[in-house]
């Protein structure tokens, strides 16, 4: 499996404050800024960083990720989990955060929630119903996804 970078997904109560502040921190301008959306895909660290302005709910991480190269890269990790007996959801040609992925969610115990995806294209809204994103809520209780939960076209959980 080829691995890109990591990825955090933050909660941000103001994204403009946010832009600013991490565009000081990091020294480079946001790589993309859509309505209440910003994403750092930065070379050094080597880190996808993504905002979603959000009420403030005493939770600021919205999920973790590992980028990888491509679908079969998260077939390959999807293959992986589940040998390893892993609860999975998987998510094709879905559109979240204005991009079109492949993925594959799991959970950790306490309820943190970990995709590995390939970006395929660029899209023009945050996701396909234009509702908030981006993780699933309760990986490993039940296949739904949260109303601020992305959802694709061929949305399958596994366990």
């Amino acid at each position: 499996m080829l691995i890109l970078k990591p990825h955090v997904s933050l909660n941000v109560s103001n994204i403009e404050n946010s832009v600013a502040f991490y565009e000081k921190a990091f020294g480079v301008a946001a790589t993309k800024r859509r309505p209440g959306y910003a994403k750092f895909d930065l070379e050094a660290p080597s880190l996808n960083l993504t905002m979603s302005e959000a009420p403030r709910t005493g939770v600021n991480a919205s999920h973790f990720g590992i980028q990888v190269a491509s679908t079969d890269d998260v077939l390959e990790a999807k293959t992986r989990f589940e040998a390893v007996g892993l609860a999975t959801f998987s998510e094709d040609d879905t559109t979240c955060c204005y991009a079109v992925q492949d993925k594959v969610w799991v959970e950790d115990p306490d309820g943190n929630s970990w995709e590995v995806f390939v970006v395929k294209a660029d899209a023009p809204v945050m996701k396909a119903d234009n509702s908030g994103c981006c993780a699933p809520v309760g990986i490993s209780r039940k296949p739904a996804v949260a109303a601020a939960g992305c959802s694709g076209s061929n949305a399958a959980k596994t366990e």
